[in-house]
């Protein structure tokens, strides 16, 4: 017996349309549910693929944006730095100038004190050899003026003294 004397043209066709309406259903039932859903996940994990894409974008966005207010922040405190050096570098500057001043004004004063003093005690002892000198020339004249012939000798000298001049 061979294969083919069994071989019924009824069963073959019966068969074969069995076997297309299997396909058609799996097709139908499995193939295309099947086929949705391998496609439906293709798209998520593209969808999920361009989301992770953005999202790296906005962190590097992000990132620069962090970097670019930590240089704004960094020159921000320098500039306050500066100024707080610039500011304490004047108040020391001015705390100095207005000490030098002061100095210079405290030293301008003594120094007129000092002359002022210096003056009245000059005129003190012009004052007391003036007096000083009225009473010697007092006493040698009262001295020389007791004696007739010392009056006499000191008034020819004094009418020499004028005639030579």
């Amino acid at each position: 017996m061979g294969l083919l004397d069994e071989f019924s043209l009824g069963l073959f066709f019966w068969q074969t349309l069995l076997f297309l309406l299997l396909l058609f259903l799996l097709r139908k039932y499995a193939w295309k549910p099947i086929l949705n859903a391998v496609n439906d996940r293709e798209q998520g994990i593209k969808d999920a693929l361009a989301a992770a894409e953005n999202a790296k974008k906005e962190m590097e966005n992000l990132q620069a944006d962090n970097e670019k207010l930590l240089k704004e922040a960094r020159a921000e405190r320098d500039a306050m730095l500066k100024e707080a050096r610039e500011l304490k570098a004047k108040m020391i500057s001015d705390a100095k100038d207005e000490a030098k001043a002061e100095g210079d004004k405290m030293i301008a004063n003594a120094q007129a004190a000092i002359q002022s003093e210096k003056k009245a005690a000059l005129a003190d002892i012009k004052t007391q050899v003036a007096s000083l000198s009225v009473e010697i020339a007092e006493k040698v004249v009262k001295e020389e003026l007791s004696n007739k012939d010392k009056q006499l000798k000191l008034v020819e000298t004094m009418l020499g003294d004028a005639t030579l001049n």
